[in-house]
């Protein structure tokens, strides 16, 4: 109930303080304080300007710099924008201004309405020309402005490059120097940042800040897809159980903890700028959705919600630890666990799933994108001595609805590419037999001295048909029994503790995927640059 005042009193503060004829940089106005009853995003919200200095951003920036950067997607001829701007002072008018560059000359095309709570607007462009490259530039007040550039759809090019990111860990604050670096050089035509932008649970505004003004010399060109994740919306895991209310931050029985309005700020300043979902009917708690597909170049890529309708393990399985999420009893059955009426990705996805696999017109290659991965693809978790028989907080349970996702995304003859576990891998799945499924990549942390993962099977034994690159790859099965084949990891026994990046690479005329694992302190320009040991991986999806 606090919490829906608070955000009820955000929501009313906005409406009193906009004052778009008004351009000013004082604090004018100044409307009451709203006590912030569970200091939910207090950094950005109700009177910021007299806070004190927080260890994730200032967000009091001379005005001339308060936007901060725009992200976008061009689908079915639609442009999609979003402007992310820092706190306005309640006197500065909430409008922000879209100019593209027509002829040479800016030219105004579009005003929107910022909202207060996340600070964010988006703009929406239908006919847009996606066969020309379109420099775009957003502005508020009389010189504050964020330039970039609508890139073409690149349906001539016979490689479709995506780079992907994961996990943007807050026990390192500082640039992304060497990222920025090798991503404009490598030249990606699409940039997947696949969950965990923010680790500043209840502060969501300021880190996403934070995250943009780190990353935004490579989103400020290229389209990008970001999809939020457990901690991006304030919880160390989460199963969302189609929007109900969780008990606690754990969220192991199933849903969210924070305030929806909370929960909804954060997705729509993360995933307002995708293409329209496939079915936008909200869950419980008037929380939205996103999962819907882009397609770049001839290459389809389906945009999953992993977490969103995932059935919560706590009261509906035999717990076997002291968690409900982790099993660490070896010699359990993992039948037990595999109760019928679990969901995994829910029915509407399922139904999206088998309806974007079967559209093949216009399209040369599929892939899936999602938070996690589908399967255990990790031993021992957090420190070498913590070792974890399987965690349901892998897309490896429910079992029963792992195999339905599989089995719709090898239909597609899709690969999938992931995050989350701060553990690079590639894998092919097995469903009913060993590499019967689709490939997986589930590309490194982008910072991974929070929480490291290790693959280390107990036996320290290589599986059948070994590879022989690295010492424990071949066939294994996961916690849960699933069937999979392990071809690469990164543990982070190296220098870069396992931190970097994935390109992927799209071959459209080979019908041929590269997935690529670089680390965060190789030099990609330099002749020298080598990839994680393992990787490039080449499947042939013929």
């Amino acid at each position: 109930m606090k919490n829906h005042l608070f955000f009820i009193g955000l929501l009313l503060l906005g409406i009193a303080c906009a004052s778009p004829e008004k351009e000013t940089n004082t604090k004018d106005e100044k409307p009451p304080v709203i006590a912030p009853f569970e200091k939910l995003d207090t950094i950005a919200t109700n009177d910021w300007w007299n806070r004190q200095p927080n260890k994730i951003i200032d967000v009091k920036v001379p005005r001339d710099e308060v936007v901060a950067f725009g992200l976008y997607t061009v689908s079915n001829n639609t442009l999609k924008l979003s402007a992310q701007l820092f706190p306005l002072y309640p006197a500065e008018t909430r409008t922000v201004r879209l100019e593209t560059k027509q002829d040479n000359q800016w030219v105004e095309i579009q005003q929107q309405k910022v909202n207060d709570i996340g600070w964010s607007a988006l703009f929406r462009v239908e006919n847009w020309d996606s066969t020309q490259d379109i420099p775009y530039r957003l502005r508020h007040g009389e010189k504050a402005i964020f330039e970039g550039l609508i890139r073409k759809d690149p349906t001539d090019k016979t490689e479709i490059i995506l780079a992907a990111f994961s996990c943007n860990s807050n026990k390192d604050r500082g640039d992304r120097a060497n990222y920025i670096r090798n991503v404009n050089h490598q030249d990606p035509d699409l940039l997947f940042f696949a969950g965990d932008q923010s680790y500043d649970h209840q502060e969501h505004t300021a880190a996403w800040l934070k995250f943009g003004m780190q990353f935004r010399d490579i989103i400020r060109t290229r389209p990008t897809i970001t999809i939020p994740d457990d901690h991006d919306i304030g919880q160390g895991n989460i199963w969302g159980e189609y929007g109900k209310k969780a008990s606690s931050m754990a969220g192991n029985d199933g849903g969210y903890f924070f305030h929806h309005e909370y929960v909804k700020m954060v997705e729509r300043c993360q995933t307002a700028h995708l293409p329209d979902p496939f079915d936008p009917t909200p869950i419980q708690q008037g929380i939205g959705v996103y999962y819907t597909n882009l397609i770049v170049g001839g290459v389809d890529f389906a945009i999953l919600e992993d977490r969103k309708f995932k059935s919560g393990p706590k009261g509906k399985i035999p717990q076997q630890g002291p968690r409900p999420d982790h099993i660490r009893n070896p010699n359990y059955d993992p039948k037990s666990v595999d109760v019928v009426g679990l969901e995994l990705l829910g029915g509407r996805q399922l139904t999206f799933l088998e309806t974007w696999g079967n559209q093949k017109e216009g399209v040369d290659m599929k892939a899936v994108l999602s938070q996690t991965g589908f399967c255990g693809g990790a031993h021992l978790h957090g420190q070498k001595e913590n070792r974890l028989h399987a965690d349901m907080d892998s897309n490896g349970w429910p079992q029963t609805g792992r195999n339905k996702a599989l089995q719709a995304i090898k239909k597609a003859n899709a690969v999938h590419i992931g995050g989350d576990q701060h553990l690079a891998t590639v894998i092919q799945h097995g469903i009913n037999e060993f590499e019967d499924g689709p490939w997986a990549f589930i590309v490194p942390a982008l910072v991974n001295n929070y929480y490291s993962r290790w693959w280390w099977p107990e036996d320290e034994k290589a599986g059948k048909n070994n590879n022989e690159i690295l010492p424990w790859t071949g066939q294994y099965l996961d916690g849960f029994n699933n069937k999979i084949t392990m071809q690469a990891y990164v543990n982070p026994e190296n220098p870069s503790r396992g931190s970097g990046y994935g390109l992927i690479r799209f071959k459209k005329a080979d019908q041929q995927v590269v997935f690529e694992c670089w680390p965060r302190s190789v030099d990609v320009s330099q002749d020298t640059a080598q990839q994680f040991v393992g990787w490039p991986i080449v499947v042939n999806l013929d």
